[in-house]
């Protein structure tokens, strides 16, 4: 093998290479996740409260299905009639509040312009101590392993943080932190290793191009002989 066909072999690695990791991070389909916040949201009572949760990456949910729920909030087993209740359903485009915790009419909003974008966040006016506990998002039609995620509203007199009032200043977290909570790695961290190991692969590539360069260089200036 000479000199030009060992760079095209390298040209050809590095490109191959090139094509792999940007596959791996050109997100697909069943990649999105639904993200909550991992940290308490605290409101007093009568304070509006808006409960973070959004898809990643923005993905537009508006034709989906959208439901927040209290998960510790169950339908009586003993009553036949009893149906599950929703503290908002998003359906068809609209609200659908025939199936609504009667606490909650009225009370409940979704940033419509922001499902566009994949946010789902929930705005709960003049909170109630009765508000207090978990909630639910989630999107049953959502491609996706990831579906829900669960955010915690705590209601007090004094409170440590403030709510944010603007679904624009959200500060919901980062899918890795939201993975690790729950014992795993999110896909970005998975690719952090990959990543790494095509840049060291593509760094000892050129440095074996240039030895095997020169050292072509020296046999051929030696086999040529010293200059007469």
């Amino acid at each position: 093998m000479d000199v030009a066909e060992f760079r095209f072999s390298v040209s050809l690695s590095a490109l191959k290479l090139t094509f792999m990791l940007l596959f791996a991070l050109t997100p697909a389909e069943g990649q999105f996740h639904v993200v909550g916040s991992l940290q308490s949201i605290v409101a007093a009572p009568g304070d509006d409260a808006i409960l973070p949760c959004h898809v990643e990456p923005k993905f537009n949910v508006a034709g989906l299905t959208v439901e927040w729920s209290r998960p510790d909030r169950r339908p009586d087993p003993n009553d036949r009639l009893s149906r599950v209740e929703y503290v908002h359903l998003y359906r068809d485009a609209r609200e659908v509040p025939d199936m609504k915790i009667p606490s909650y009419i009225g009370r409940t909003a979704l940033f419509t312009d922001g499902l566009r974008e994949g946010n789902i966040s929930l705005r709960i006016t003049n909170v109630t101590q009765e508000d207090e506990g978990r909630y639910k998002c989630f999107i049953p039609k959502l491609k996706s392993q990831t579906k829900s995620s669960i955010v915690r509203l705590i209601v007090a007199e004094t409170m440590t943080t403030e709510t944010p009032l603007h679904p624009e200043t959200l500060q919901t977290p980062e899918p890795m932190d939201e993975f690790h909570s729950k014992g795993g790695l999110s896909r970005r961290s998975r690719l952090i290793p990959l990543v790494v190991v095509c840049v060291f692969i593509l760094l000892c590539v050129a440095v074996a191009g240039r030895w095997f360069t020169e050292s072509k260089h020296r046999k051929t200036e030696f086999e040529k002989g010293p200059p007469i």
